[in-house]
């Protein structure tokens, strides 16, 4: 069976005259996986549909900024609502100050928040702090985790434990990034000779505290206590990028699970309900240390945009009425279940934390990004187009993760593996 992509087809060639690949973020264009993206027009609850009217359950959920499905009836009211009364204003709302009320309250050891408008300037504004507040200027984080495309951290780690950054990228000059350190991925003793080599200059540590964005890789508590003790050793910020981990893994994030409590957190995709946002937090003795109280810079335009806020608000309640924790646990049970019965037949590398899940092709558990090779890559391409022709959408790159929302059925989830297993 092959699926009817012409309209699909019809929009991406002309898009190639319009945008780079003809996408406006690069993943979008399939080069990982091959083919015509599929150009969706509408979605509700767990489906999309493209503008061939061709259906799929959807387990890439917005890369994961959809935690109530597609169109929440909740989200989709109050924005049509709050449409009525004006797109932006550029002053503060009441909006803004209930997100962040709301946000806070689920992290009780930060009391202050920043909305700004990405996850990458969320980062971005973190990273600037931190070295507002030591007064020092390296960064360190992990080779293989992503932390958004600001310049400092497109970066790559050399043939050493712990190397000054290599650029990752085009157009990212070697002296934006001489002040970023790389240590191999979750090697607590690579974080540790950084930190022995650079006592007094290391201003913070970034960690995504379960790699989502290169694979699917749980560091754990003890890594992660780890991590804060280093940090508590040589006076340098631990920065929890919770971009995706977020209010998702737990009400209270990573830091909540994990029980760990990093100095600055960042935020997005959940808190946004689908539109953009990005957010930072901390205790008010760094935070405060962002204009205008302090001398660290950061301003945005749409910043604290009242759709935004008013679309993460909903989400957030939708969430919380509709306890999408024990929701999305009884089904990722129900995935842990159906694998585990087919474990003998099952040629794919399996990981769930939480709502979110990664099956990649391997014929042996994978347990470090750097372990994604080529079979995964062919084997991954392959599977994706069989899957997308029955009718299920996952992420076109074998480095992506899935989602669950509440709105996937067990029997869907039933199907997509006995798929899986074709």
């Amino acid at each position: 069976m092959s699926l009817n992509l012409k309209e699909s087809e019809k929009l991406f060639e002309k898009a190639h005259r319009l945008a780079p690949g003809g996408v406006h973020s690069p993943v979008r264009a399939f080069r990982s996986v091959g083919g015509t993206p599929v150009f969706i027009k509408s979605g509700h609850g767990a489906t999309i549909t493209d503008e061939d009217d061709n259906s799929y359950v959807d387990f890439c959920m917005s890369w994961g900024a959809l935690s109530m499905g597609h169109a929440h009836p909740k989200v989709v009211e109050n924005l049509r609502e709050q449409v009525l009364h004006g797109t932006h204003y550029g002053t503060p709302t009441r909006w803004d100050v209930e997100l962040a009320e709301m946000v806070l309250a689920r992290i009780p050891h930060f009391d202050r928040v920043r909305f700004v408008s990405s996850g990458t300037e969320a980062v971005m504004t973190a990273v600037r702090l931190a070295r507002g507040y030591t007064s020092r200027n390296k960064i360190l984080k992990m080779d293989g985790s992503y932390h958004g495309h600001l310049d400092s951290l497109l970066v790559s780690a050399g043939s050493g434990l712990v190397t000054q950054g290599l650029t990752s990228s085009s157009g990212v000059t070697k002296g934006t990034t001489q002040d970023t350190l790389v240590a191999k991925s979750i090697d607590i003793e690579a974080l540790e000779n950084a930190f022995k080599e650079y006592p007094n200059d290391i201003a913070a540590l970034i960690v995504e505290p379960v790699l989502a964005n290169n694979g699917l890789f749980e560091l754990g508590s003890q890594f992660l206590n780890d991590c804060r003790k280093l940090c508590t050793k040589y006076g340098a910020l631990l920065i929890f990028d919770e971009v995706i981990t977020g209010f998702r893994v737990a009400p209270g994030g990573a830091q909540e699970r994990y029980e760990v409590q990093a100095d600055i957190a960042t935020y997005g995709k959940i808190i946004g309900g689908g539109l953009p946002v990005g957010a930072v937090a901390a205790h008010h003795t760094i935070l405060s240390h962002l204009a205008p109280e302090g001398s660290v810079y950061q301003a945005g335009t749409l910043s604290g945009n009242p759709l935004a806020m008013v679309a993460g608000l909903s989400t957030l309640e939708a969430m919380k009425q509709e306890q999408f924790f024990t929701r999305t646990e009884e089904l990722g049970q129900t995935f842990d279940s159906e694998i585990s019965s087919h474990r003998n037949r099952l040629k794919f590398h399996y990981k769930r934390v939480g709502s979110i899940f990664w099956l990649a092709p391997s014929e042996a558990p994978l347990s470090n990004p750097s372990d994604i090779g080529e079979y995964q890559k062919s084997s991954y391409k392959v599977s994706f187009h069989r899957l997308l022709e029955q009718g299920y959408y996952t992420a076109p790159s074998v480095f992506e993760v899935g989602f669950l929302c509440p709105y996937h059925t067990v029997e869907q989830l039933r199907e997509f593996i006995r798929k899986v297993l074709d």
